[in-house]
């Protein structure tokens, strides 16, 4: 006789899954080398049906765990279950089957009971170095896959327990970094090995049958709850567009449009009209359009629902052939991750401000902020790679301000300590701080951007830094100002400077430092309207200067006393009401 699922056993269940998850994130981060999975945390862990479906995700990288679905089934179109074995391990980042871009490389490991593939696990971690025309794999200058590094179709890197020492070899031969790289590897065995065990446990406690009932209860538990949200929405069309601002070869600002509807218990997501893809490398797969659209849903609608397969069953998602947001191959990709992805999770919300205003923050810094230095350590005289991914403000929200130099929307990674880029690179940190005055007005305010001064010392480097935000800053809601933009320059040895492009891979000479600012968050609600004691306090520890203070707020502060003048303040704000209406 088959169970009938209850409510209790269904929560034990859910939340048994997510710890295996999360403790299998847990695994990747403490036994990886590199300082990017380590340290920042740049990596993603799930559990999945033997059919590919998703149950579970550790609480990591949204753009990871969105597109990971997209990963494991096409790895199952390549290996169907009947080519698996107990102990075997996959691996791909090839961008046109994984959708990621090729640093990210995503490892899935098939769960065996009694030669019953019970469950897939799955984890993707971003390796400092894949190859490719410049350090970290992510360069702006290329205009073909091929230039951004090594590509690697479903393999099966493990095989029957038993390590494919030449295929790692291969691919660790065509790395600069290739210690790191194999570590991070090992890390990614060790952390599906972890999760096998763990859902071994569960399954022995419940049984087979009654393991695979749950998942596949989870997966309609969030169909009915995110129906359930969807029906409480009115119906209606709203469209939201917004720019990149350009590929990296070319400064032309290139639209994302999209038009969604809600109907009934469904909604379409439609991105007719977004510009055909770039030569540049910021073309994005169907899979990372799927991962933003989803985030901004589930965000919005029910921040609560549980990520699995079916919380977007009820989602159609319409993406043009060869646009920016499903690119044709052999379209670079790289820098997708990193901008575009942040400005499809834009348009998504943009357009949902106009169904559910109270749910939706304005604009945040609006890019992952990519900043790399690679080339030859003269201490070791081996290559290393410096990769990470800044925050910057958070846009504001219906009662509340933005967070200060924060990761928003597609990413949540950590950032590196100053302490670990000087010990693990020939790198010193200059500065590393928030920016005062970077802001957006509101009656709640969007958050602080953030910059980061970094010293290449004794010897020359590659960089790439990829950013946006500097032209079309992020805007505001419900007349909330746009946040600040972001900025880049280098400053030579002798102390010239040079201005950057928001998006450049160039060489520069020792003793060259790069800074790097991003963007502030956008306002929510009107300047006027915000508390003059929250105003004069962003002073005092500050965040903003006394002539923002009067000239965006309207609140006056004495300099001598650091308090509000509150008969000047009165005037001002009576006046600036006067000029608005």
């Amino acid at each position: 006789m088959k169970p009938v699922p209850d409510p209790i056993t269904l929560e034990v269940m859910r939340n048994a899954f997510q710890s295996v998850a999360e403790e299998m994130g847990a695994a990747l981060i403490r036994t990886a080398l590199s300082t990017n999975i380590k340290d920042r945390r740049d990596c993603s862990t799930a559990v999945y049906t033997s059919q590919g479906d998703l149950v579970a995700q550790a609480e990591h990288i949204p753009l990871h765990l969105g597109l990971m679905v997209s990963i494991v089934k096409k790895t199952l179109e390549k290996f169907p279950l009947d080519y698996l074995e107990p102990g075997d391990a996959i691996i791909t980042n090839d961008p046109y089957i994984s959708g990621s871009h090729l640093p990210d490389i995503c490892m899935i490991t098939p769960v065996f009971i009694e030669d019953r593939c019970l469950a897939l696990l799955a984890n993707l971690a971003h390796h400092v170095d894949i190859g490719g025309i410049a350090p970290g794999g992510m360069p702006t200058i290329s205009t073909e896959i091929f230039q951004e590094g090594i590509q690697i179709p479903p393999v099966k890197l493990r095989k029957r327990g038993k390590l494919d020492e030449e295929i790692l070899a291969l691919i660790t031969h065509n790395v600069r970094t290739s210690y790191e790289s194999y570590g991070d590897f090992q890390a990614q065995l060790a952390a599906n090995n972890v999760g096998e065990r763990r859902i071994r446990e569960v399954i022995s406690k419940y049984g087979p049958d009654m393991a695979m009932l749950y998942m596949d209860e989870i997966i309609n538990y969030s169909e009915r709850r995110m129906l359930r949200q969807i029906r409480e929405l009115s119906n209606g069309s709203y469209s939201f567009e917004d720019f990149l601002e350009g590929d990296g070869l070319s400064d032309d600002l290139l639209k994302i449009k999209v038009t969604l509807t809600i109907e009934d218990d469904r909604i379409l997501v439609d991105f007719t009209g977004t510009d055909k893809q770039a030569r540049g490398s910021v073309n994005a797969t169907r899979a990372v359009t799927l991962a933003c659209v989803y985030f901004a849903l589930k965000s919005a609608i029910d921040p609560e629902l549980p990520s699995s397969e079916g919380a977007f069953r009820p989602v159609e998602v319409i993406t043009p052939s060869g646009t920016l947001v499903k690119a044709e191959f052999p379209a670079p990709v790289s820098n997708a991750n990193i901008n575009t992805s942040q400005r499809i999770a834009d348009v998504v919300l943009g357009a949902l401000s106009k169904a559910i205003p109270k749910r939706v923050p304005a604009a945040s810094t609006g890019s992952m902020s990519i900043f790399t230095i690679g080339g030859m350590d003269p201490r070791s005289r081996e290559y290393y790679s410096y990769i990470e991914t800044y925050g910057g403000g958070q846009g504001a929200l219906v009662d509340q301000d933005g967070m200060d130099g924060v990761h928003t929307n597609m990413t949540n990674t950590r950032n590196a300590p100053a302490e670990v880029i000087e010990n693990a690179y020939p790198l010193r940190v200059e500065r590393y701080a928030l920016i005062p005055d970077s802001d957006g007005p509101g009656k709640f305010r969007g958050g602080l951007g953030m910059t980061r001064e970094i010293t290449v010392v004794g010897h020359p480097a590659t960089i790439t830094i990829g950013t946006e935000r500097r032209k079309i800053r992020p805007w505001g809601l419900l007349g909330g100002e746009p946040g600040g933009g972001s900025d880049c320059w280098i400053v030579s040895a002798q102390g010239g400077k040079k201005s950057l492009p928001s998006k450049v891979t160039t060489q520069v000479e020792p003793g060259t430092r790069i800074v790097l600012r991003t963007a502030g968050g956008g306002g929510y609600g009107s300047p006027l309207d915000r508390v003059p004691e929250r105003v004069c306090q962003d002073v005092k520890d500050g965040l903003i200067s006394v002539e923002k203070a009067r000239d965006e707020y309207s609140v006056v502060i004495n300099q001598e006393t650091g308090q509000i003048d509150k008969e000047s303040t009165a005037l001002l704000k009576s006046d600036q009401t006067i000029k608005k209406d």
